[in-house]
């Protein structure tokens, strides 16, 4: 059996939110995995690649990127001296992005909602593919396919867990699609991940557009071991948006499904500070992978041993 859920969404007053989505139902029935189900490698072909949709949304999105710059948000440094981290901090902030929900499962789809959870993280290789619709051109192809590629080596040297780009055999999809070729996307994310709900579907085909990138993962029954992840990305962003969904969007599919508005420096906050992977984000990401913690485990089981490796990341800093 197997499960999936939201693990987090994003939101910035007013202009700006993203989602993430991933974990374990709770309460949900349980559903039969079609094994060895075919996933649609291409998406069907757009009647116009630049729709007028699309290029609304491409303005929007240019705006709204203005606006967070404006305001000296989306940072890139990764933090600095304005930025301390210590000891207490970072025990804090991880146990509460790892350990706790922030949307649970309800009748018409996920609710935000604040739920202590378990330790979650792959187990497995996680093999990346990633996919586009008709409406991206060659070159932002490429680029896309390259800065993913470069991320994914990145979080494989800060875990020490196989990370990669793999067409051959993927258990991880990244979309960037327009936004009409994202309502087209349901039979892809039907095949891709079968178990999600006819809600979950629609909470992507029918993306509000204060929603800027979502992620699916899928954990085996409650043994809180991740299995397979469905990501999705706005085609329309300009470059440091895309790039930020790209970073928050694959890292909580890791295993740090919350956001807190006490993290930081960090991607999961709201504030959209830090637009990029900060330093703190690292340590959290070295943390959930190490040895000593397994998945399943609950606050209480976790909590001595992430004090212990605080202690060692920031050398007793408190």
């Amino acid at each position: 059996m197997s499960k999936t859920q939201p693990i987090g969404m994003k939101r910035w007053p007013g202009l700006m939110a993203a989602l993430a989505l991933a974990g374990c139902v709770a309460n949900q029935a349980p559903v039969t995995i079609v094994k060895n189900s075919p996933i649609p490698t291409t998406l069907p072909e757009t009647a116009s690649v630049d729709t007028p949709a699309s290029a609304e949304a491409r303005a929007y999105y240019a705006e709204v990127q203005q606006g967070l710059l404006a305001q000296g948000l989306m940072r890139t440094d990764g933090g600095g001296p304005d930025t301390p981290v210590t000891q207490h901090m970072l025990v804090e902030n991880f146990l509460r992005i790892a350990l706790f929900d922030e949307y649970a499962h309800g009748m018409t789809g996920s609710v935000q909602q604040q739920t202590p959870s378990k330790l979650r993280r792959w187990m497995a290789p996680v093999r990346v593919a990633v996919r586009f619709g008709a409406s991206v051109s060659a070159d932002k192809r490429a680029t896309d396919r390259a800065r993913v590629g470069s991320y994914l080596q990145r979080l494989q040297e800060l875990t020490g867990h196989p990370i990669g780009l793999n067409e051959a055999n993927p258990n991880f999809f990244v979309y960037f699609v327009s936004e009409d070729e994202r309502q087209a996307l349901g039979p892809v994310m039907r095949a891709a991940l079968p178990e999600l709900t006819a809600a979950d579907v629609r909470s992507i085909t029918n993306l509000d557009r204060s929603t800027y990138c979502m992620v699916y993962a899928q954990s085996d029954g409650g043994s809180g071991v991740y299995s397979k992840a469905f990501a999705v990305i706005r085609s329309e962003h300009p470059d440091l948006l895309r790039l930020s969904c790209m970073h928050e969007e694959i890292a909580q599919a890791l295993g740090l499904p919350n956001d807190s508005p006490l993290a930081r420096p960090s991607i999961f906050n709201d504030d959209e500070e830090f637009a990029l992977l900060t330093k703190q984000d690292e340590m959290m990401l070295k943390i959930l992978y190490d040895p000593a913690l397994r998945p399943g485990m609950t606050e209480a089981e976790a909590r001595p041993i992430v004090e212990t490796l605080a202690s060692r990341l920031l050398g007793g800093e408190s």
